[in-house]
């Protein structure tokens, strides 16, 4: 199993001074006062206890109020499952799914983790290509060719992570038809469903009839969270049964405190998600500003918070180009081949990071791509 390149660029950087750190998706914005509020209040109130294992009552209810909306159609509380982060849903929904042997579709380019969690049951990957004339979004009539007698699932992650495309309607509900002719499940993560900048959001979810799709959200990014570790799945009930089973062995619930700060969360103000989406856009904008005038091809990201910058004047391994840009730029980025083989040629920069950071992190990659012999 390979480990993550985003973790790798992490452990390098983390002994380094003075590293404008753009190699991680971690929001710098601290957790809004009233959640960390919320959680202060149920730590001393007593909420320092095990929960179901599927989470408390209250905040699936709550959560299934909003995936309602979300899915466009009602959601009950069987069908949720509170996890420890979307990391843990993703990879107990793939424990409720496949057996070893069975091959589970992942995106290319896609997050790394995906590989990583469908080897960790003893399935096999099987990469499918997002191409950039198709604005990253998956090709349903190439699709079909990755499909074998083996295939359980597919994994879809919209918006993206790292191209930040956002799929539409037609794709959304094109998969849910192209699964269902080829009977395999949808694993689909909407992580980043909060974060999105043109367009809008639309679940797969919205056009499961045959209880085939299972969404997995997150607290991490929307609300600036990862260290609470919170996140959910939302599933047809009985798949949702065997997820909760899950949960006991790997993790037996999220944590309590968690779980009440997450319900103040989704029942709180939002004006804190618009700020951080308005700051994100404010960096994208600024990064594509500098990258234009250098006349750099990069994404031009809709959701999510990545650029993928494509360095290949440079370099075709972007590792060594990773590991050479932080040891004399003192910039930290994901290099592009931990994200698949459609990665090569190019790095993920983090926009979860104060703007004049990203600024002056760009302009330092800017200034490596122009001092760099051509790519042999």
């Amino acid at each position: 199993m390979r480990r993550s390149g985003i973790r790798e660029v992490m452990d390098l950087a983390a002994g380094m001074s003075d590293v404008l750190h753009l190699e991680v998706g971690e929001p710098d914005f601290p957790t809004p006062r009233h959640i960390v509020e919320a959680g202060v209040a149920a730590a001393r109130a007593g909420f320092t206890h095990y929960t179901p294992n599927a989470g408390l009552p209250e905040l699936r209810d709550a959560i299934a109020c909003v995936a309602g909306q979300v899915h466009g159609r009602p959601v009950s509380r069987e069908q949720v499952v509170v996890t420890s982060g979307s990391v843990c849903g993703l990879m107990t929904s793939l424990m409720a799914l496949v057996e070893p042997g069975d091959e589970v579709l992942i995106p290319d380019p896609g997050w790394p983790n995906y590989e990583m969690m469908v080897l960790s049951t003893g399935a096999v990957p099987v990469r499918y290509c997002l191409p950039e004339e198709h604005d990253f979004a998956p090709d349903l009539t190439a699709l079909g060719s990755r499909v074998s007698p083996h295939t359980k699932a597919i994994i879809v992650n919209s918006p993206s992570n790292p191209t930040g495309a956002v799929f539409g309607k037609e794709i959304a509900r094109g998969l849910v038809e192209w699964a269902r002719e080829h009977d395999v499940y949808i694993l689909s993560d909407e992580v980043y469903d909060q974060l999105i900048y043109e367009g809008e959001h639309y679940s797969p979810a919205r056009w499961d009839g045959d209880e085939r799709v299972i969404a997995v959200y997150s607290f991490s990014k929307t609300y600036a969270m990862t260290g609470w570790r919170i996140g959910y799945v939302v599933a047809p009930a009985t798949i949702a049964g065997v997820i909760t089973k899950l949960q006991e062995p790997v993790v037996s619930c999220a944590s309590a405190i968690s779980q009440k700060a997450a319900e103040i969360a989704i029942a709180g103000p939002q004006t804190c998600v618009l700020e951080m989406r308005n700051a994100y856009r404010q960096r994208r904008d600024a990064a594509l500003a500098i990258l234009r005038q250098a006349n750099v091809r990069a994404t031009v990201p809709r959701g999510a918070f990545y650029v993928l910058v494509d360095v290949s004047r440079a370099a075709s391994e972007t590792f060594p180009f990773a590991r050479q840009l932080l040891q004399e730029q003192r910039v930290a980025v994901a290099p592009g081949e931990t994200f698949g083989e459609a990665g090569c040629g190019h790095v993920r920069v983090s926009l979860a990071a104060d703007q004049r950071v990203v600024e002056e992190g760009v302009r330092r990659l800017v200034a490596a791509l122009t001092l760099a012999r051509p790519a042999t």
